[in-house]
């Protein structure tokens, strides 16, 4: 007997979804795609039923057998590729950032924000849009199915990738204690002892150095927000001096060369920040004496303007 076909409205309406979420399986599992704002069967789409319909009202439109994500939503994943192409063992689920705020309990205007600070997704001249670094996590990029305004999704297995984890734990000051450097723990661990933050700055921080506070208070008083000893967005684990949202852009004031033991994590810090190609500035003794020349012109290198 001939399944039933309806379109994809019906089919969100029959499985109690939104239209956008319906749209979303079918490009993820490779049944359509869009060429020029305009969705597309593709031959994987025709092979489970979709075929192209037309209307004088509404023009060409795809219809499915109505049992389609019935059939999407049990297939096997474990004997090469499924009808959803996905690659054997990976779930065909994905997660908008509304999914992956509640798994956080924050808002999905939150999440957005927090993915864009790691370099997963850049905002559009409207919308979100994925990134290179967003692709390696596993993140795709879609468009609405009627503005065209486009939006990621994520694989399930975002909820426990590290790197936002860690982010949204510090964001939450759920920490139990401040990630240290695993590389040199042992030579972090004596700076941090040997420099207690206990030197208050204009903004409330609590900083190491009267070089540190020179540079928070110079940040604040140019009216440049940013953050102090914040946790670098990657697997390993590392504390900027400053970091500076806007621009995306971090500060190290070297303030101990002529420790051998600081030079060796001072190198250490360097090879991190290239590996990751951060946008980083790097301060020294002589530079602290005359920030009103030098940071102003190390910060428009990087598109920051202190007038």
């Amino acid at each position: 007997m001939n399944t039933k076909k309806i379109s994809s409205s019906q089919l969100s309406k029959a499985n109690k979804l939104q239209t956008r979420e319906v749209f979303a399986q079918l490009l993820a599992a490779g049944l359509t795609t869009q060429v020029e704002g305009k969705w597309q069967l593709t031959d994987n789409g025709k092979i489970l039923g979709g075929e192209i319909r037309s209307s004088k009202q509404y023009g060409d439109y795809i219809v499915w057998p109505e049992d389609l994500l019935q059939k999407l939503n049990s297939a096997p994943e474990s004997s090469g590729q499924s009808p959803t192409t996905a690659a054997p063992g990976k779930s065909k689920t994905t997660l908008s950032s509304t999914k992956i705020g509640s798994h956080f309990s924050y808002s999905a205007s939150k999440i957005n924000k927090i993915l864009a600070e790691l370099g997963w997704i850049e905002k559009g001249v409207k919308g979100w849009k994925i990134t290179d670094a967003g692709r390696q996590h596993g993140g795709v990029e879609q468009e609405h199915y009627q503005s065209g305004i486009p939006y990621t999704r994520w694989p399930e297995s975002i909820l426990q990738d590290s790197v936002l984890t860690k982010t949204v734990e510090s964001l939450s000051n759920t920490s139990i204690a401040p990630p240290q450097i695993n590389e040199d723990k042992d030579t972090t661990d004596d700076y941090r002892k040997k420099y207690p933050a206990n030197i208050r700055t204009h903004d409330g921080h609590r900083v190491r150095s009267r070089g540190e506070a020179m540079i928070d208070n110079w940040l604040y008083i140019s009216g440049i927000v940013h953050a102090y000893e914040r946790r670098l967005p990657i697997e390993e684990d590392v504390l900027c001096d400053f970091y500076i949202p806007h621009g995306k852009v971090y500060i190290e004031y070297w303030g101990l060369e002529e420790q051998e033991r600081y030079a060796a994590r001072k190198k250490q810090k360097q090879e991190i920040y290239a590996k990751y190609g951060y946008k980083l500035i790097e301060l020294t003794d002589s530079d602290i004496e005359s920030l009103d020349d030098v940071l102003p012109r190390k910060l428009l290198k990087f598109g920051i303007s202190t007038e």
